[in-house]
């Protein structure tokens, strides 16, 4: 039935399905979509956690794991139990750890159960239409606020940063796919921002009421890109972007009808039928103003603290840069390219805290490191490899090691390596190609 607007009267007519209810098929179907979504957006981390907004820059880090560490006891004893592993947190940043994946049991049987109680006691309940609009107001606050999050992440490229100098001496069959896929995105900043840019809209439309079918378009596209790549290049987060996408389709459900007359069938739109929980003009209004301000809380927030990260991410610390080994002794004997396995062949300076170091037999190991550039000292704390050298720049381009390393003097001579001299970095952007720059 179509909803009326008086303007006589501060009520909004009432809503109502059909005159013979919900069928009962989707009467079950929606309570355990309510139980199962509401759940996985509560318990899993991050989703309710985004809403902190910038007080997430003063929280203790293992805040956004609260719900994790809450039940944990109940994961632990699910997984030993019923799957036989040990479903435990590990702080690596994937999303696709066993504990996620119990978390997700422990939703899905809790959600069967409460549907099948539910279904027994609330047999003359022929529909849920107010229940529905509070179910699909929070499903969407939840969409958005993640497509904010994301979006941003993109928008100012902090995600997918630009491939590390380390990374331009890895070779390419070294990479796993989801390396592979990082770097893809993160060797061209303005593609990165138009992806960001995507979701950002689509967050923010979905946080103000009037373009929330819009934004939900556009996220569900945006979202099934995401989802494929995660699954195709083995990205670890393929729970939490499959139920994203999910979210999404749920939100269109209500829509299906009209969205299929407008695009395929060439018909009108006409008035939609998805339920609201306001029943008033000025609740309506207030809530819409609610909306509004939590998605420029969100916004703001993401917004201040990713660039603070992309700051940081791009500083340049003291001695930035590919450093080749051009003389190397140890114990006062030189020891040539090719003749020890421990010697360095390359040193590469690219974040404050980190130094990473080439072989001989041309692999990367990356250990702690401090370079104080008032004292002129690289430290190494270790233990593998330990070490402190005095440095000093003859000029921009050369670098001179002196110190103990592994409890042998070692003395290094090194020269600069320009980025730049990699096509990766110096290829930039052609209209006119005569062959294609595939290698």
């Amino acid at each position: 039935m179509q909803t009326t607007l008086t303007t006589d009267h501060p009520r909004i007519q009432p809503e109502s399905a059909t005159d013979s209810g919900w069928q009962p098929a989707t009467r079950i179907l929606f309570r355990f979509g309510l139980v199962y979504l509401t759940l996985f957006c509560l318990l899993y981390p991050q989703i309710t956690y985004a809403f902190a907004g910038w007080f997430q820059h003063v929280l203790p880090e293992r805040a956004v794991l609260w719900q994790l560490d809450l039940f944990a006891p109940v994961y632990r004893w699910i997984g030993r139990h019923v799957f036989g592993v040990d479903a435990v947190v590990h702080e690596s940043g994937s999303g696709d750890q066993t504990v996620f994946w119990v978390l997700l049991f422990f939703v899905l049987v809790t959600a069967l159960l409460v549907t099948a109680v539910w279904s027994v006691l609330d047999r003359r309940r022929t529909e849920y239409r107010v229940l529905a609009g509070w179910f699909l107001l929070f499903v969407r606050l939840c969409l958005a606020g993640q497509l904010v999050l994301y979006g941003m992440a993109k928008a100012i490229p902090v995600q997918m940063p630009r491939p590390a100098l380390s990374t331009l001496l890895e070779p390419y069959g070294n990479f796993t796919p989801a390396a592979v896929l990082w770097s893809q995105v993160g060797s061209s900043q303005p593609y990165e921002i138009l992806l960001g840019a995507a979701e950002l809209v689509a967050g923010l439309l979905l946080f103000v009421p009037r373009t929330a079918l819009l934004g939900t378009m556009l996220g569900v596209v945006s979202l099934a890109q995401v989802f494929v790549l995660n699954l195709t290049f083995d990205v670890p987060v393929k729970v939490l972007s499959g139920h994203l996408l999910l979210l999404g389709l749920v939100l269109l459900a209500p829509e299906a009808r009209r969205l299929l007359n407008v695009l395929l069938l060439e018909g009108s739109a006409g008035p939609s039928t998805t339920p609201n929980p306001f029943r008033t003009v000025m609740s309506r209004r207030r809530a819409t103003l609610a909306q509004a301000a939590l998605a420029l809380w969100v916004t703001l927030s993401f917004a201040v603290l990713d660039w603070h990260d992309y700051r940081e991410a791009t500083a340049r610390p003291p001695l930035y840069g590919i450093w080749v080994v051009t003389g190397y002794e140890r114990d006062g004997r030189p020891v040539p390219p090719g003749t020890d396995p421990d010697r360095w062949q390359k040193l590469i300076i690219d974040t404050a805290g980190a130094l990473t170091y080439q072989r001989a037999d041309g692999s990367l190991e990356t250990t702690e490191a401090t370079v104080d550039s008032t004292a002129h000292r690289l430290n190494l704390p270790g233990p593998d490899p330990q070490g402190t050298f005095d440095f000093r720049q003859p000029d921009p381009h050369r670098l001179e090691l002196t110190g103990r390393l592994d409890d042998h003097p070692v003395t290094m001579t090194l020269n600069w390596l320009d980025p730049n001299s990699f096509p990766q970095r110096s290829r930039g952007f052609h209209w006119i190609q005569e062959e294609p720059a595939f290698r």
